[in-house]
């Protein structure tokens, strides 16, 4: 090969190596993006997803995962800014946000809980469980519990009177359902799944008591948070981060053999359980969020601000500006 020929031929090859580097160059051109989540919880399966298929990386961010053993050491981190995005509720933000502290939420699911009943108890309807035992995931000021109560007094049912109510951990919860130590439990949307996977009958979602009080039940109630400055030292990260979140959820609402590789993570015990986590899992994705879906959440407020009072809301009379980061899809 003649010296002319060589150097055509160098310059060709070091130019399609600039081009094969140009993407892995920019692949974190807009930094890292710290997660916070509890071990085996529902949002690790979606982060999993996004780094098993490189979905940061193709939207120009690091994805980091951080695991706590609970919501409390979550958010200990994120305010501790040992993370920069956890998943919470938009109530907790509003708490947050009537207090001086600016933070803002992208939605990540509009499944919450339901209420799973004993099919040998003779439970069919919220006036069944007039004398019953209710356990009830959380504590009297649990928003799903409230929602409940409201509906149920609009049917005439004073329900924490004429029900005994047990509180407890979803996971002794669901156990003493099992063991008929309890009639029904209202619990979140996994324990449900699972239950419900176990042949247990499914009273009423938490989604399900949303739109009887007017709300419509894909409203989400579960988002990414994270804090104002953070998300306006780079909006593109957040915007960027956002649609990772959106395409790892694309993926698992179409691809069961996506479910089947996160089989370990979701500690499915039988193919029963994984597709009750599937339906469920797949029922809460939130299909479109903008100015209706915004002005549907600040409704649920009002409802669940007049239902618990200041003990549930804190300072906040309305949802304070701020709440939901001005992304729309």
């Amino acid at each position: 090969m003649t010296r002319p020929a060589r150097s055509r031929w160098s310059a060709l090859l070091a130019l399609f190596g600039l081009l094969l580097a140009a993407p892995l160059a920019s692949a974190g051109e807009l930094g890292t993006v710290r997660a916070g989540v509890l071990k085996f919880g529902t949002v690790s399966w979606e982060l999993d997803v996004v780094k098993h298929h490189g979905l940061d990386r193709k939207e120009g961010f690091t994805l980091v995962v951080n695991e706590f053993a609970s919501n409390d050491a979550a958010n200990v981190a994120f305010m501790g800014d040992a993370v920069d995005v956890i998943v919470e509720d938009w109530l907790w933000v509003a708490r947050q946000r009537a207090e001086g502290v600016a933070i803002s939420f992208l939605p990540y699911s509009s499944a919450v809980g339901a209420v799973i009943a004993r099919p040998d108890r003779g439970i069919n309807g919220l006036a069944d469980l007039a004398g019953k035992k209710l356990g009830v995931a959380g504590g009297a000021l649990d928003k799903s519990w409230l929602m409940l109560q409201a509906l149920a007094r609009r049917q005439g049912l004073d329900l924490a009177a004429a029900a005994s109510p047990v509180f407890g951990a979803p996971p002794l919860l669901s156990e003493k359902l099992v063991q008929g130590e309890l009639d029904a439990a209202l619990v979140y949307w996994p324990f449900a799944a699972r239950l419900e996977a176990r042949g247990l009958h499914r009273l009423i979602a938490i989604a399900d008591v949303q739109e009887a009080l007017g709300v419509p039940r894909t409203t989400p109630q579960l988002g990414y948070i994270f804090k104002e400055s953070w998300a306006k030292a780079s909006p593109e990260r957040v915007a960027a981060f956002a649609r990772a979140s959106r395409a790892a959820k694309a993926i698992m609402k179409e691809s069961d053999a996506e479910w089947e590789r996160l089989r370990p993570l979701t500690r499915a015990e039988d193919d029963a359980t994984l597709v009750a986590l599937r339906q469920r899992y797949r029922e809460g994705i939130v299909a479109s969020w903008g100015e209706a879906e915004r002005q549907a959440a600040a409704k649920l407020f009002a409802v669940l601000a007049e239902l618990g009072g200041e003990k549930l809301v804190g300072k906040a009379k309305t949802l304070p500006d701020g709440t939901f980061w001005p992304i729309v899809w």
